[in-house]
């Protein structure tokens, strides 16, 4: 429970929302299995690219070490509301994200793997 309300608009299909979602699996080296068209969108990448995606590539490999860190706060605690970074699309733009809540996903007790939700990007 991240003590907040995720919904990512007023009520609207998760899918279309102006929100960035995307979510990944507990593989070793996740893999991406659902982003929306936001997250699609800012990655410019589609929907087959983007579930067959490590999250890891999602960073340049100079960052990949915070992301860890992050992803290892999340797990220890569930959930972090405080999270910012710059990410990378397939063209090789950079865009800083901000104020994104990352969680656990826990479905009648069982880790499916990690979430995040974001509203806020600029260019980097």
């Amino acid at each position: 429970m991240v003590g907040r309300d995720l919904r990512t608009d007023a009520g609207g299909d998760p899918y279309d929302a102006p929100a960035a979602l995307l979510m990944h699996g507990n593989e070793a080296d996740p893999v991406f299995c659902y982003a929306n068209r936001t997250a699609q969108g800012l990655w410019g990448l589609t929907w087959d690219e983007f579930i067959r995606l490590p999250s890891r590539l999602s960073a340049e490999p100079l960052v990949q070490a915070e992301r860890d860190r992050l992803l290892a706060r999340v797990r220890a605690h569930g959930f972090i509301d405080d999270y910012q970074g710059v990410r990378i699309a397939k063209d090789g733009t950079r865009f800083r994200i901000s104020s994104a809540v990352v969680w656990m996903v826990v479905v009648e007790g069982a880790t499916h793997g990690q979430a995040a939700l974001f509203r806020e990007w600029a260019p980097a």
